[in-house]
């Protein structure tokens, strides 16, 4: 299964999303002796449900709408979520790609303001802007804890879906702990991000950079990739889309904002540029070390350039998406065997990871 970007793209020869790859799957009480008294609490019952179930709808647009703006670029839109009352905006990194400048407008609608990009950090897809100037109306979405997102939570995505300001789907948490990584075509930025949130609400083209929210008005995601379906030539695989979680996003953003960019990732690097081989059958046999610094956590570790990565850890290494997989469930300053071929030798070596 492939995912593409939930980027809409305004050019009509990039239309298409770009492909990234997945890692994991994948009655009422009656009184009396009347035995038609259930039906009738039954039937009474489910509307008034209903009706409860579209209010708290009706009250978490309501609150956080106003914290979602539409975001245009030169050939793109997408969608951001107000970060504070300073007129910050989060969004997605692969939405704001080599621009600098941007045309943003309040999802409840108004005329557009022009933002700046703070900083850009692709390799969590995430970015913050900064408004000239803060409409009225706009306010400060209120983030969420991530711990407590858990499958069978009922969630909104809010954003611009296809240029439709202001748009609302629902659905509900399919699964939490998704590791995805993004494809670099179109624009992509490659990105590995771990602990996803998958959700069914729809995440069409143009949702990127807005807000998975739930019942409690609170910010939990960003929703960022939408998958498809190689095997229906690429086409939409209904219900299935990913968010970076809430915890990331003020990781990353409140040091693009302190600092002007990210300073502390808490993400693993093993130290090296490196290849997807091919075996004698044609099939990803493992990554081949092109470059390895000798201050860089592979290079002191051993590691040389024409070694072949075969094995991190537990998890056996076929590709550079397989590699980007596994570290990304680690931390700066873990020690992990690594496995490779030298020659014809099979070698083990122990790796501090770096950060990127």
């Amino acid at each position: 299964m492939d995912v593409s970007r939930a980027r809409r793209t305004l050019l009509p020869s990039a239309a298409g999303a770009c492909a990234v790859a997945l890692i994991a799957a994948t009655g009422g009480c009656s009184s009396g002796g009347d035995a038609s008294g259930p039906e009738r609490s039954t039937q009474a019952a489910a509307p008034l449900a209903a009706n409860d179930l579209e209010d708290d709808y009706r009250a978490v647009i309501k609150n956080v709408l106003p914290s979602v703006v539409q975001i245009e670029a030169a050939n793109s839109l997408g969608s951001g979520v107000v970060y504070d009352g300073k007129g910050h905006i989060v969004t997605n990194a692969h939405v704001v790609g080599q621009e600098k400048s941007f045309k943003v407008t309040a999802a409840t609608g108004g005329q557009p303001v022009t933002a700046r990009l703070v900083s850009s950090y692709p390799e969590q897809d995430l970015a913050v802007l900064k408004l000239d100037s803060v409409p009225q109306g706009l306010k400060a979405a209120r983030f969420g804890d991530s711990a407590t997102v858990d499958m069978g939570h009922i969630v909104l995505a809010m954003g611009s879906p296809l240029g439709l300001s202001g748009s609302v789907t629902q659905g509900i948490v399919s699964a939490t702990g998704r590791t995805v990584s993004e494809g670099q075509t179109g624009g992509g930025t490659g990105a590995t991000i771990a602990n996803m949130v998958q959700t069914s609400a729809a995440i069409n083209p143009g949702n990127s950079g807005g807000a998975l929210v739930n019942l409690d008005s609170e910010v939990i995601g960003i929703p960022t990739l939408a998958a498809t379906d190689p095997e229906l030539g690429g086409g939409s695989a209904a219900g299935i889309g990913f968010a970076i979680p809430a915890s990331m996003v003020r990781t990353v953003a409140d040091q693009i904002i302190r600092n002007g960019k990210v300073t502390d990732s808490g993400r693993a690097a093993l130290g090296i540029t490196g290849r997807t081989v091919l075996n004698d059958d044609y099939e990803p046999a493992g990554v081949a070390v092109v470059e390895a610094p000798a201050d860089g956590a592979a290079g002191k570790a051993g590691l040389k350039p024409g070694d072949v990565i075969t094995r991190l850890g537990d998890t056996d290494i076929t590709t550079i998406t397989s590699l980007s997989e596994a570290l990304a469930s680690m931390r700066p300053g873990d020690e992990v065997t690594v496995g490779y071929v030298r020659g014809d030798a099979t070698k083990t070596t122990t790796v501090t990871l770096g950060e990127i």
